[in-house]
Parts: structure tokens; C-alpha cells; sequence
């Protein structure tokens, strides 16, 4: 299990440098692809740890709620 969380960290620095960085240039498709691989391989990583079903259930709650609170038709 720790090594799941170390590589988990690892991915998270990843992506973040790679989200935040400021290019001149348009990023290519390769290069969104990529960052959409690392995004799915760390929520694969973090989805069975304890902060990973913290997250799901805070993200369930808030789109129960959105729909909720919508207006019907």
C-alpha cells in the first residue's frame, strides 16, 4: 500500500507541473492525451485509499445536491 501512495504523489507533482506550466505555444494533442492518461492512472492510484473515498463521497454529495437544487421543467 505505500508504494501505491508514493506513486500516487509522484503523479499528482506530475500533473500539477504539467497543468500549471505556461507555454508560448498551444499544447498539442499528444501532450493533452498525455496529461488525461496521468490524471486517469492517479485517480485509479488514489481511488481505494481512505482520502481517495473521501473525495468520492464529497464529490457524490455535491452533485446530489446540484441536481437538487436545479430547477424542473
Amino acid at each position: 500500500m505505500e508504494l501505491t501512495i508514493d506513486v500516487a504523489v509522484l503523479l499528482a507533482v506530475v500533473i500539477f507541473v504539467r497543468i500549471s506550466r505556461r507555454d508560448v505555444q498551444a499544447r498539442s494533442r499528444s501532450d493533452q492525451w498525455l496529461t488525461v492518461f496521468l490524471a486517469l492512472a492517479f485517480g485509479v492510484l488514489i481511488a481505494p485509499t481512505t482520502f481517495g473515498q473521501g473525495v468520492f463521497h464529497f464529490v457524490g454529495q455535491l452533485a446530489q445536491g446540484v441536481t437538487q437544487s436545479a430547477p424542473k421543467p
